[in-house]
Formats: structure tokens, C-alpha cells, sequence
């Protein structure tokens, strides 16, 4: 058994608050930063097929990238996920006016989400095969326009063929919630590389089609003849390019992908591979869905790690989710949090080679 490091490193400050690295590391089998800035995931190295580590997620390499603009690289996302029509959506008969960021929509939490505030890193824990850190946010009632207290603890659990995240919420007042971790993996390891060539499985029979808005229109539509299947592993590129739609209105594919009732929480919900390198991800959720984004919108102006721009499709995300929308469209699984209630949920991306 390999036993695991943990370090901590000064990352720089953020109005006035100090900013640290974690540096996690299995030797030779994975090697892991995180920053308590956005809860961000800087590096993840996993073995290729002839054991080469090689960094899978893209990023930058020192905290000022994170501080400009940028496409949540690696970050914890909330306190939603995803897209609110027209940044607005009703509660208990209150209407709640959201920061509108992303076209007519609220995005991601809006101008200063949960991937753009410091969170207090609460303990650390490493025990012979695991490194766990745990990360917590106090969000001020209103904060973008959000009702409630809301007490937030995610917590990484890392392992030395992949991590866990683990959420949990409690709020004072009745508030909406949704939250995710918003990594884009290349698993060539080369971010010269597009991941058209990655293959993938989404085990999902259904899909929400979207509005020129990208915002669902509440339709559960079957994958079946489209695009949209990969219920058994496919290139992402072998179709995106096709006359669709549904990819025109996101560039390519930037959907959310409906888990079929029923289902073990235990059961490999995704998976990617990459053949060249041989890396294979699996990827495990509480949540009901997963947001499939193929990078459509890196386009070759963001500077990342050694000096390398990021191009389009050059990575992509699996965020596992609750559904883009959901205040506004009380037909998807609910997402409201009441005081005296716990939300928890969990994901789990491993590691191996094929």
C-alpha cells in the first residue's frame, strides 16, 4: 500500500484573505491540487497505460488566472448550477431576482458564485490510503439575490485511483440549491489535444432539449436516433458536427442528461477513454443528472498551464447535477432546500487504464 502525502502551500491572497494549495500525492499512481479559492481542482496526474503520469484537467498554473474571467476550471459551482431563465424565479409566492450573467440567464451561482469566494478549509485528514479535506462556506442571506443562510461543506476525499466529493447543506430560510464540481478533463494529457477523439458512455435513455437560451423546455426526450446517444461508448466527435438543432443552439453538445429511475447509486452512471493513452474514468452519482459540455466556447484567448492556449473541445465536463432550470419547471426533481432539512449528495470520479 502507498502511502499518501499531504502538503500546504501559499497560493496568494484574495481580499485579504489568505489562499492556499493542498498538494495530494500517491506516488506514482496519482497526484492531486486543490485550492480553497472556489474549492478548485488545479491539477489532477493519473497514470497512463505504461504508468507516465500526466496532468487530466485543465486550469492555470498560479492563482491569478482563476481571479480573471474564466470558464470555472476545476472550481465547486453554486449555489446553482447551471442556467435560471431571466435570472428570476418565485418561492414560497416571493419572487427572487438573480445576478443575470450568461445572456438573459443566471449562470453558475452568477457574478460571485461559490468558484470566485475563499472557503475555510475545516480539517485534513491522511490515513494509509486516503487524503481527505474538507472545505466550508457561510453564503450571506441575498447573496446574488439568493434567500436564506446557507451553510455549505464539500468535502474531497482522494484515494490513489481517484476522489470522491461529498456535499452537504443546511439553510435558515427556504432557499434553492443545486451544487457541482466543474472539472474539464483532457485524458491525453496533452491540452494541445481536442477530446474528439475520447469516447463516451452516458448511460441515460433520456435528455432535456434545450431553447435557443439553453434553457430546457421541459421535455424529457429519448436519445434513441440521435446525437445524443451514448448509451454504448462513442467518439464525442462522431456526431457533433451533425445537422441538429439541439448542437446548434450549444455549439455542440451543452445538455443535461436524465438517469433512469430506479438505478443504483453504485452503478457507473459515465464513463471516458482514451485509447492512445489508454486512461478510462468512471464516474459515480447521487444526483439525477449529468451536464455534458464539450468546451464549445474555449476559443484558443485563455493562456493556461506551460503557456498553452486552450482551444475549442480541448477538454470537457461531466458536472453531475440536479436540472438547469428546476426553480422555474416543477416537473424536474425539486430543488428547494427548507430550514431543518440536510441536503447531501456525493460523486466519485476513478481512475484506471485499459
Amino acid at each position: 500500500m502507498i502511502r499518501p502525502v499531504l502538503d500546504k502551500i501559499d497560493f496568494g491572497e484574495v481580499d485579504g484573505q489568505k489562499v492556499h494549495l493542498y498538494s495530494i500525492g500517491f506516488p506514482g499512481k496519482l497526484e492531486a491540487f486543490i485550492t480553497n479559492y472556489g474549492g478548485i481542482l488545479t491539477s489532477l496526474s493519473v497514470p497512463d497505460r505504461s504508468g507516465k503520469l500526466d496532468d487530466i484537467v485543465l486550469g492555470y498554473n498560479d492563482l491569478n488566472g482563476y481571479l480573471k474571467e474564466t470558464p470555472y476550471f476545476g472550481a465547486i459551482v453554486g449555489r446553482f448550477a447551471n442556467r435560471i431563465a431571466n435570472g428570476s424565479f418565485e418561492l414560497n409566492g416571493d419572487t427572487y431576482s438573480l445576478d443575470v450573467n450568461n445572456g438573459p440567464n443566471h449562470l453558475h451561482g452568477g457574478l460571485r458564485g461559490f468558484d470566485k469566494v475563499v472557503w475555510d478549509v475545516t480539517s485534513t485528514l491522511v490515513e494509509n490510503n486516503l487524503v481527505k479535506i474538507v472545505l466550508e462556506y457561510i453564503s450571506p442571506d441575498g447573496e446574488e439575490g439568493y434567500p436564506g443562510l446557507l451553510h455549505t461543506t464539500v468535502t474531497y476525499i482522494f484515494t490513489e485511483t481517484g476522489f470522491e466529493i461529498r456535499y452537504k447543506a443546511e439553510t435558515d430560510k427556504s432557499t434553492v440549491l443545486n451544487l457541482t464540481q466543474h472539472s474539464y478533463f483532457n485524458l491525453s494529457g496533452d491540452f494541445n489535444n481536442t477530446i474528439l477523439d475520447h469516447e463516451l458512455l452516458i448511460k441515460a435513455s433520456r435528455y432535456l432539449p434545450v431553447n435557443e437560451f439553453q434553457i430546457p423546455t421541459g421535455e424529457l426526450a429519448p436519445v434513441m436516433s440521435t446525437p445524443f446517444d451514448f448509451i454504448n461508448r462513442k467518439p464525442v466527435g462522431k456526431d457533433i458536427e451533425a445537422n441538429n438543432q439541439q448542437l446548434n443552439y450549444g455549439s455542440g453538445y451543452d445538455h443535461c442528461w436524465v438517469f433512469d429511475n430506479g438505478r443504483s447509486t453504485d452503478e457507473v452512471i459515465a464513463a471516458l477513454y482514451h485509447q492512445e493513452s489508454g486512461r478510462y474514468m468512471e464516474v459515480f452519482t447521487t444526483e439525477p443528472g449529468v451536464q455534458f459540455y464539450s468546451g464549445n466556447f474555449l476559443e484558443n484567448t485563455i493562456p493556461g498551464k506551460n503557456g498553452i492556449f486552450y482551444k475549442k473541445r480541448s477538454g470537457l465536463c461531466l458536472e453531475t447535477q440536479h436540472f438547469p432550470d428546476s426553480p422555474n419547471q416543477s416537473q424536474f426533481p425539486g430543488v428547494v432546500l427548507n430550514p431543518g432539512e440536510v441536503f447531501e449528495s456525493k460523486t466519485s470520479y476513478q481512475f484506471s487504464v485499459k
